[in-house]
């Protein structure tokens, strides 16, 4: 990707702001974890705070409740260096909130949804995508209205301008009315060809059965996406780029996972961060599993000394 020097924003990610409430007791679940420490979440948020800490200009567009949370949210990425102009606040109803399980794998998750949902059109203007290079979203964001036909008809928007489309496709049975929508919806963005992230936790469940990795990409490739990155956990990552080979790396060897969660997210930073700078698709996934190591050795968030990334390009 040629960076585009009239685009000042790096990445402007567009969904769900949330509160987590993380199990502070490892490998519980959550009907049996004792007490919970509070942390800011959401994936795209978590890309956001991400980005800026490795010194990318991040913008954030989400919504939350007009209540303590939403102050502590905005205080939070204001701090960080996330651009919060086109978060709103809405009194009608409160910040969302989740209650995760700690754990080494995927976690249990308990959602409360309200204020997350409710972006809209008004809050992604023509002139902030003429200035934006990546414009990013979550599965989770899409998986309720208004927010999933104002992030449909804004990225198609954002598309015809000329900016990078990116989805993490963080499907979650829970959050959805259906099955079958979820995949419309997916395709329905899959038609700008973002940069598309996929767990084999997500893929299980999006289509309740274990896939061959080829016909998972094969899935994306044929609804227009040209680059799908895979990511396998433990094993590493994939990635397909559509009539190139497949590129395969492993994982970095952690001798203690303290957190799994967000460990995806910090993985997309990284790759999105070398992408930005205009690195080849291996050293983007080098970068990506650099990220996703540091997270997996930290609870809730990423340190703020994360910088040293840069070296690595």
């Amino acid at each position: 990707m040629l960076k585009n020097k009239a685009r000042d924003i790096d990445i402007l990610c567009v969904g769900e702001v949330l509160i987590d409430f993380i199990g502070h007791q490892t490998g519980v679940l959550i009907n049996n974890a004792k007490d919970y420490h509070r942390y800011l979440g959401g994936s795209p948020t978590n890309v956001a705070m991400n980005s800026a800490k490795l010194g990318l200009k991040s913008v954030m567009v989400a919504t939350v409740g007009k209540d303590g949370f939403g102050e502590y949210i905005f205080e939070r990425l204001i701090e960080i260096g996330v651009n919060t102009d086109h978060i709103t606040e809405i009194e009608a109803k409160p910040t969302s909130v989740i209650f995760v399980s700690r754990t080494d794998g995927t976690p249990d998750f308990i959602p409360y949804r309200e204020a997350d949902s409710h972006i809209t059109e008004a809050q992604i203007s023509k002139d902030l995508l003429l200035k934006t290079n990546i414009f990013h979203t979550t599965c989770f964001a899409l998986s309720k209205n208004p927010a999933q036909s104002t992030i449909l008809k804004k990225a198609e928007e954002a598309f015809k301008l000329g900016c990078k489309l990116s989805i993490d496709v963080n499907y979650a049975k829970k959050l959805w009315r259906s099955q079958e929508e979820a995949v419309q919806i997916i395709k329905d963005y899959c038609k700008f060809n973002p940069l598309v992230k996929i767990s084999e936790d997500d893929m299980l469940r999006l289509f309740e059965k274990n896939l061959p990795h080829e016909e998972i990409f094969n899935f994306f490739h044929s609804e227009g996406v040209e680059t799908v990155c895979l990511t396998l956990g433990s094993n590493g990552v994939k990635v397909s780029e559509k009539g190139k080979k497949i590129i395969q790396l492993p994982a970095i060897k952690i001798d203690a996972v303290q957190d799994a969660t967000g460990a995806g997210d910090a993985f997309w930073s990284g790759f999105l961060f070398a992408y930005i700078k205009e690195k080849p698709i291996e050293k983007c996934l080098e970068v990506a599993l650099q990220m996703a190591a540091i997270k997996l050795q930290n609870v809730g968030r990423l340190p703020d000394n994360i910088n040293i990334l840069s070296e690595l390009l």
